[in-house]
């Protein structure tokens, strides 16, 4: 990927997309290289221009939860954050189940969305921390437990660290870790606990302590 992430922007409200187009605009190594207001014109943008970041609303026409899949299918690479006011727990298990690879509400700064837009685009999830809360409080499955009992020693300390909210690198710079290898224990750590991304491996961790406290 190039320096400059290039984003796309998909939202019926022209006004909020407008504004988050503006705003991105306004920061050094982000460029909006489309906009779109429904769940076809994410399909068109993702298909013909390929951006690096794809923003999608939830409750626009075609339903922004409907074009996660269409759009990975046709491209696995694709990253896709989801930019919503819905804080349904349906919503957001929904998005990251589909393969979006944040979910963000709509009240975030400007510059905080563009450092969450950087981490999704190195490779790292985001979940919106409030929501993360109430999903352990709610949990739509039983935590797997006995697998986060079968981790190792160092699968454990990278989980317990990225449960915290540290990207890759940081997790990497904290343990004095090549960042490569902090992404081999994470990839180990999701197919143990048979989730599809990292922020799913922190909320069953996270449920887990919750739920049965784990020694460190």
């Amino acid at each position: 990927m190039s320096e400059t992430i290039r984003v796309a922007v998909i939202d019926d409200h022209p006004l909020f997309r407008e504004g988050v187009t503006r705003s991105l605009s306004e920061i050094d190594g982000f460029e909006v290289i489309a906009e779109g207001g429904s769940k076809d014109d994410a399909l068109r943008i993702a298909q013909n221009l390929r951006p690096d970041i794809i923003l999608i609303d939830i409750s626009m026409p075609g339903g922004g939860l409907n074009a996660i899949g269409p759009i990975l299918e046709a491209s696995p690479s694709q990253k896709i954050i989801m930019l919503t006011v819905s804080e349904a727990n349906d919503d957001v298990t929904g998005a990251l189940k589909a393969g979006a690879k944040g979910y963000v509400l709509k009240g975030v700064g400007s510059r905080a969305l563009a450092d969450i837009i950087r981490t999704v685009a190195d490779g790292d999830g985001y979940v919106a921390p409030t929501l993360s809360a109430k999903l352990l409080h709610n949990p739509s499955e039983p935590s797997n437990v006995d697998a986060i009992a079968a981790l190792t020693a160092r699968e454990h300390e990278v989980l317990k660290l990225v449960a915290t909210g540290l990207s890759n690198k940081e997790v990497a710079r904290k343990l004095d870790l090549h960042e490569k290898t902090i992404k081999h224990h994470m990839t180990q750590v999701m197919a143990k606990l048979d989730v599809n991304n990292r922020t799913e491996a922190a909320m069953v961790f996270r449920d887990a302590i919750d739920r049965r406290p784990i020694r460190d």
